[in-house]
């Protein structure tokens, strides 16, 4: 069964909304401050990874973690963002009846 682009569109979007505020940021706002950043990749990018690489809802909640971690107590270092959970299709498939 494939979705509708329209449906496949609309879930979507907060992502999309989510990219372009945090691209904005990094255009507009981020180049007006010194680099501070404790972390490789920056905080902003992290949050980029992760809303590309686990929607909205799951991605902003490990940039949410991200931030918290970001305090003088943190050495910093290098914080990749976690793979992708793999995607797992569960298919009814009636008994064979032999």
């Amino acid at each position: 069964m494939t979705t509708h682009p329209v449906v496949h569109a609309i879930v979507r979007a907060p992502g999309r909304l989510l990219l372009l505020l945090l691209r904005g940021y990094q255009r507009f706002i981020s180049p007006l401050t010194p680099p501070t950043c404790k972390f490789y990749p920056s905080c902003s990018q992290y949050a980029v990874i992760a809303v590309q690489r686990h929607g909205a809802i799951r991605g902003t909640g490990l940039a949410v973690w991200r931030v918290l971690r970001c305090n003088p107590w943190n050495l910093g270092g290098v914080d990749d963002v976690p793979p992708a959970r793999p995607v797992h299709h569960h298919h009814d498939v009636a008994p064979s009846t032999h």
